[in-house]
């Protein structure tokens, strides 16, 4: 139970995007299209699963004095040799991602749960926070750039991760009737307030229906108990 909580927390309870509001910058940047937030989740993902790994295979001879650069470095290592991978592999989703596949260096997600969870944790469990983190961190990607490219655009395009050929695409909103300004910056911050309200009013009401049923099992115990 205590491993499925630490996968599933990333995931909801701790969203990385909508919860916790960490790592907004690629979340607003990256999410124009679908194809463009699922490069980046896969990326993010990749990363913070190899950076929870490392660090917490060697975590007990890291000394506390040095552990912050040394998180940086491993982190930095890693992103390097993925965004090489991505450039030689899947170069026009690296064009697309541009700088900000370079900032997952300094993504306050990785370095967060590197510093929290894999320099305290053994392997296995820091990789299950790891892959729940990312998929949590993916999941909010792609809810964002759903809407935002389906009410910008009218449709949906797929497009090869691996040649940036185009595979798929579809049309439901005439042109006429979208809404341009959801595929510009200021859209995609009006887009993640009313994402995150929506999940957060969501939280709170099953947080509060959850209060509810435990406060009448309590009371229903307490008659039991009278009786």
């Amino acid at each position: 139970m205590k491993k499925r909580k630490i996968f599933l927390d990333g995931i909801f309870q701790n969203n990385a995007a909508f919860m916790l509001f960490l790592g907004m910058c690629p979340t607003l940047a990256t999410t124009r299209s679908f194809m463009s937030a699922l490069g980046m989740g896969i990326a993010v993902i990749a990363t913070i699963i190899l950076t929870n790994v490392a660090i917490s295979a060697i975590r007990k001879w890291v000394p506390n004095e040095i552990r912050i650069p040394v998180l940086i470095v491993i982190i930095a290592s890693i992103v390097t040799i993925i965004e090489m991978l991505m450039q030689a592999f899947m170069f026009d989703l690296s064009q697309t991602l541009g700088v900000y596949l370079s900032l997952i260096v300094v993504n306050c997600i990785i370095l967060g749960r590197a510093e929290a969870f894999a320099m305290k944790n053994n392997v296995f469990d820091s990789f299950l926070d790891a892959l729940g983190t990312g998929i949590g961190f993916l999941g909010g990607l792609i809810i964002l750039s759903l809407a935002r490219e389906f009410l910008g655009t009218g449709g949906l395009a797929f497009t090869s991760l691996l040649t940036g050929e185009a595979l798929w695409s579809f049309q439901i909103i005439p042109n006429n009737y979208v809404i341009p300004l959801f595929t510009d910056a200021p859209g995609a911050f009006i887009m993640f307030g009313l994402i995150a309200a929506l999940i957060n009013f969501i939280a709170f009401k099953v947080g509060e229906n959850k209060k509810k049923k435990a406060l009448k099992a309590a009371q229903a115990l307490k008659t039991e108990g009278a009786i």
